[in-house]
């Protein structure tokens, strides 16, 4: 029985050292350019040197993102890029452009070549096409169901990635127009405005200024505000389709969310591992990633079961504020280097979520201002904060979170 990979994002050097001590198998980033997000914090050279470095150090693959849909002023400067990348050891390029894989296949043909999402891929033929020309691994499009996916792994040898968790697009897998032509800014070159999420109305052409809500709930509607994908549930079905990689989409999310959900799905994977036979999700898991924002859950295109549009609202929910991230732990004086992410309160009771290890509650009792150049104790802390906070040891990147008050 083959596990299949977990692939996770990352979207700054933060997130990809979080997504890797919470158990990713590998890591999908970006440098400064040619990727599907620009506004992610994203990797410059030295950074993408180090995080490579660092990830081979543990074990963990590094694929890099050169997955815009290029136009002609925006192949300037690939070939050098995608050489630089082979150069420092990346184990993959994400692309999805035939021109870039040409480029590719000529400069770098020894570096792995993942085809994007973007590319669409709905079918065997065009899997197999792929395959044929030298694509190591297809990234299915999100719009097929599972037995689509089933019958391209029969058909076709190369790796198949599935996403199973994240923002869906209402766009053929994320190949999107809207956000070009309503703001100037182009989707398919990584600068999405997530106009799908906007709120519309109709306007009749007699009665300029005069604008008919579609009539959904009494706030209106989202007519094209996609609900957020979950497969935890469907790993069994996963391995047995034989699928290599489970990939979490997220790169423009935060270190509380990636670590969360890698964590949920490690243990999710590594409990089916252990006893395939008998194995039941546990529903603590599910209850996890729900305590990470996102919109509502459903199943995709997996089951072709479910209506997949949010039309209440296009905000988020979240059950859980992240208040903050351990850095370092002394062992000698007992204390937790923890940099802060929301407001934190003294006597708050914080609920410790640990990389590998069990989660557990402790009382705040004193907060120490790691910055100020006197010893200074603190009733409350706030973003950007670094505080000093006796309490159990504990492991470095492990999460503070305190659940939400309901108003």
């Amino acid at each position: 029985m083959k596990i299949p990979e977990l692939l996770a994002p990352a979207g700054n050097m933060e997130k990809a050292k979080v997504a890797i001590e919470y158990g990713a198998d590998a890591i999908y980033l970006a440098g400064n350019q040619f990727g599907m997000r620009a506004g992610a914090g994203n990797f410059d050279e030295e950074d993408l040197k180090y995080i490579i470095q660092y990830a081979h150090d543990r074990g963990v693959m590094v694929y890099v993102t050169v997955n815009i849909i290029p136009h002609n002023n925006d192949l300037q400067g690939i070939p050098e890029y995608i050489e630089f990348l082979d150069s420092i050891g990346a184990d993959a390029i994400i692309v999805a452009d035939p021109g870039v894989v040409s480029i590719a296949q000529q400069v770098a043909p020894n570096l792995a070549l993942h085809l994007s999402t973007q590319a669409n891929t709905t079918n065997w033929r065009s899997a197999k096409f792929w395959a044929d020309l030298g694509i190591s691994r297809l990234v299915m499009a999100r719009e097929i169901n599972r037995e689509d996916i089933e019958l391209i792994r029969q058909k076709v040898d190369a790796e198949i990635e599935v996403f199973v968790h994240g923002s869906m697009c209402m766009a053929y897998s994320g190949r999107c127009l809207i956000s070009h032509v309503m703001t100037g800014r182009d989707a398919n070159r990584g600068q999405c405005t997530q106009s799908c999420r906007w709120r519309y109305a109709v306007v009749e052409q007699n009665r300029p200024g005069e604008y008919f809500p579609i009539e959904e709930t009494k706030e209106g509607t989202y007519l094209f505000n996609s609900k957020d994908l979950c497969l935890i549930e469907y790993i069994p079905d996963l391995v047995r389709i034989g699928v290599d990689s489970l990939k979490i989409e997220g790169r423009m999310k935060s270190a509380f969310y990636v670590g969360t959900v890698v964590r949920a799905y490690r243990q999710a994977l590594d409990a089916y591992q252990a006893d395939p036979k008998n194995y039941q999700l546990d529903p603590v898991l599910l209850e996890e990633v729900d305590k990470v924002s996102h919109r509502p859950y459903y199943t995709g295109f997996f089951l072709d079961s479910q209506p997949g549009i949010n039309l209440e609202t296009s905000g988020y929910q979240q059950s859980y504020d992240f208040v903050g991230l351990v850095e370092e732990y002394n062992s000698e004086t007992g204390e937790a280097l923890v940099g802060v992410r929301n407001r934190l309160l003294l006597n708050s009771e914080i609920e410790v979520v640990q990389p590998k290890a069990e989660n557990f509650t402790f009382t705040i009792t004193k907060m120490i201002n790691h910055k100020s150049e006197e010893y200074e104790e603190l009733d409350a802390a706030h973003a950007n904060y670094w505080v000093r906070i006796p309490m159990p040891p504990v492991k470095p990147y492990s999460m503070f979170r305190i659940k939400k008050v309901e108003e």
